[in-house]
């Protein structure tokens, strides 16, 4: 028999066994709005089917195997001959095959395809985020290819595939395909048109030989990656496959794998190209147009990430405070925690809110959804990514010391929390995208002003933030010093417009009187007493 002391008592149990989807009242109720009535039925079940997999107790342990297990890197076979090949734990390859089959590379090939893909990022991320990247990069090379139709008709059958193929071998023997993207180089960072890869035009039309280094490539196991290299005609787009025609491997060097503060279960690595055979995309000298539309999406994925992070955090929060009694009650019951969890979900919604109305815009596909995204992108990117690392940590936090300890999984989200930031830009090349967009092209501003515009005249603090923000913008010389202040006002306006229009009235009045009406301290849990917190704290609620 234990001895008396050992008796566990008082410990949260642990959040498994629900629908990631559809305990998600901010995520599911954007899908609602999103997706057709004709549609709605089919895209609620299948995006349930797959939050009952994420809130399992299975998946979970797989998310925790992959994590804990990193990939490592195999140079050489045994005899000596150059693999260049990353292993990964079974469990890797699990979630990824299950990712792919859940349609997260799949959105442009079916109705409605954003908004149902942008909700299962959201749900999938929470069990691992690590193997959020191929799915991304893969998804979102799409756009980039269509600038050469008979690429994108080769490839993009392969990208929109529901199988998922590990194998290495050439790519019209696969069912189904991931790509990956290399842009970032010792010496340019985000100073792409820095790069020093050099390309060499070979005898046939369109193909390269290509010379010089990656930085940064992530998930080096796709069965192709873009890159960007200089042409003799200016900084170039390319299509470089693992595997040629004729199935020899083609050069494509690991140096190393990056060992990273997170994201840890996902290569990242170093590469060298050395007389590496690839494609063009697109017109010499027109890389960063060619692969724009790539970032962008990926861009949009960050976003998404972030909101899957927050809203797990949060939904591990409040799950604890709810099972967690101190002080003669539950934790969920304590007005200064209830205010805490309430901050912390108005962050989660509303960075979910946004997210899946950028997704629409995508669905829509129409002028002005796609001048409101090439602002509204870079915006959400930068504010959305920076406010997860707080989450994280205050989410952490309210599970006391259990929060630091490794096996309750909120420090692989504390970890996880800041890249979403980094990756494709970070903070300060958004807001300069935003700023390129404000000056260059008039019409995305005009987009976003007649969004927010559609909630004018609801609550009087938003109205007060569009009129303050108007004065801002009005003024536009030397704006650079100030930029990540503009952008940050442009996001939160949104977010408040998109929150007053479709949220429960506590979340908008919270959101409004905090974010917008400056009734807020500099930590979380300093909400105004007065409002409806409970309302807030209970929509947060992963499991009733």
């Amino acid at each position: 028999m234990a001895a008396s002391t050992h008796t566990v008592t008082n410990q949260a149990p642990p959040l498994s066994g629900h629908d990631v989807f559809a305990t998600d009242r901010a995520l599911a109720e954007a899908v609602g709005r999103h997706v057709g009535a004709d549609l709605l039925d089919e895209v609620r079940g299948e995006l349930s089917a797959l939050g009952r997999a994420a809130g399992s107790a299975q998946l979970q342990e797989w998310g925790t195997q992959a994590n804990e297990n990193p990939p490592r890197l195999r140079t050489h076979d045994r005899h000596g001959r150059r693999v260049d090949e990353v292993e990964f734990h079974p469990a890797w390859h699990r979630l990824l095959g299950k990712g792919v089959s859940a349609g997260l590379t799949a959105a442009w090939a079916r109705p409605s395809g954003h908004v149902r893909r942008a909700a299962a990022f959201v749900v999938w991320t929470q069990v691992e985020a690590g193997n959020g990247c191929p799915l991304s990069m893969t998804h979102a090379a799409v756009p980039a290819l269509r600038t050469d139709p008979e690429l994108a008709a080769e490839w993009e059958p392969r990208l929109t595939s529901v199988i998922y193929d590990r194998e290495l071998r050439p790519a019209r023997h696969k069912a189904g395909v991931l790509f990956g993207m290399g842009m970032t180089e010792k010496q340019g960072g985000s100073d792409v048109r820095a790069n020093a890869t050099a390309a060499r035009p070979l005898a046939e039309d369109g193909t390269y030989e290509l010379t010089g280094h990656k930085w940064f490539c992530s998930a080096p196991m796709s069965d192709a990656f873009l890159v960007l290299a200089q042409a003799p005609g200016g900084l170039t787009c390319f299509l470089v496959p693992r595997v040629l025609e004729d199935g020899t491997r083609n050069v494509f060097l690991i140096q190393r794998l990056k060992d990273k503060l997170g994201n840890r279960s996902n290569a990242s690595a170093e590469v060298e190209f050395d007389g590496t055979w690839a494609r063009r995309v697109g017109e010499e000298g027109r890389g960063v147009r060619t692969i724009i539309e790539m970032v962008a999406a990926t861009r949009l994925d960050c976003a998404l990430g972030s909101a899957g992070l927050m809203r797990q955090a949060v939904a591990q929060a409040v799950h604890h405070c709810t099972h967690r009694a101190a002080f003669g009650g539950p934790l969920v019951d304590k007005p200064l925690m209830r205010n805490v969890l309430a901050d912390l979900a108005l962050e989660s919604e509303a960075a979910t809110t946004l997210a899946l109305r950028l997704a629409a815009a995508y669905d829509d596909g129409g002028e002005q959804e796609r001048a409101f995204l090439r602002l509204a992108v870079p915006a959400a990117k930068y504010w959305v990514t920076k406010r997860c690392a707080p989450v994280a940590v205050e989410a952490s936090e309210c599970l006391g010391g259990n929060g630091y300890v490794e096996e309750w999984g909120m420090a692989r989200l504390v970890r996880e929390s800041p890249l979403n930031s980094v990756w494709e830009g970070a903070g300060n090349i958004q807001a300069l995208d935003v700023l390129r967009a404000l000056r260059r092209e008039p019409a995305a501003l005009d987009a976003y002003l007649r969004e927010v515009g559609r909630a004018r005249g609801a609550d009087h603090r938003l109205d007060g933030a569009i009129k303050n923000l108007l004065t801002e913008l009005a003024d536009l010389d030397g704006v650079e010093g100030r930029a990540r202040r503009l952008v940050e006002r442009l996001a939160l306006v949104l977010q408040g417009a998109l929150l007053v229009r479709y949220a429960p009235s506590a979340v908008a009045d919270a959101f409004c009187a905090s974010r917008l009406g400056g009734d807020w301290g500099s930590a979380f849990g300093t909400l105004p007493h007065t409002l409806d917190l409970a309302s807030v704290v209970e929509r947060a609620r992963p499991v009733s």
